[in-house]
């Protein structure tokens, strides 16, 4: 082992980050650490830096490591840059060989199914919806908050 690379869990205690986070890490291709003969992942100078540098990113701009994966897949396919600039770029319109009312009519379907679908999900899911006047229908005492039990 080379004595100016450290191993996964010195680079850890260097850097702070888990074993396992460098282990996604790697496998993201933010930071692939060389690799001894054994097999042993080697941090050098460079990769220690790009993963403190790393951390300076996501706090400073409040991102998730998987925010960085996805730009970094940006900045590597062609393919999926296009279309994403595309999608961001396009206004929402009806298909051309539909009609205006038909088109409205079906969004007017799809919002109502939505919002059946989430009035019915189980109580942990479902979208609550407050009366006009919410203050109205809240409890006013121990009895009304415990449905009648107050033990």
């Amino acid at each position: 082992m080379a004595t100016d690379a450290l191993t996964i869990h010195e680079s850890a205690e260097t850097t702070g980050w888990s074993p396992r986070m460098l282990r996604y890490i790697e496998r993201s291709g933010l930071v692939v650490p060389a690799r001894s003969a054994s097999g042993y992942r080697l941090y050098g100078a460079a990769e220690l830096q790009r993963l403190r540098t790393l951390r300076e990113l996501l706090q400073r701009f409040d991102l998730g490591l998987s925010d960085v994966v996805f730009a970094l897949r940006l900045g590597n396919d062609a393919e999926l840059r296009s279309s994403v600039e595309e999608w961001l770029e396009a206004e929402p319109a009806k298909p051309e060989h539909v009609a205006a009312s038909d088109w409205l009519s079906w969004e007017q379907d799809k919002h109502e199914k939505l919002v059946a679908a989430a009035r019915s999900a189980p109580a942990d899911l479902a979208i609550q919806s407050a009366p006009a006047d919410w203050t109205d229908a809240a409890p006013t005492n121990v009895t009304e908050l415990t449905g009648g039990s107050t033990g």
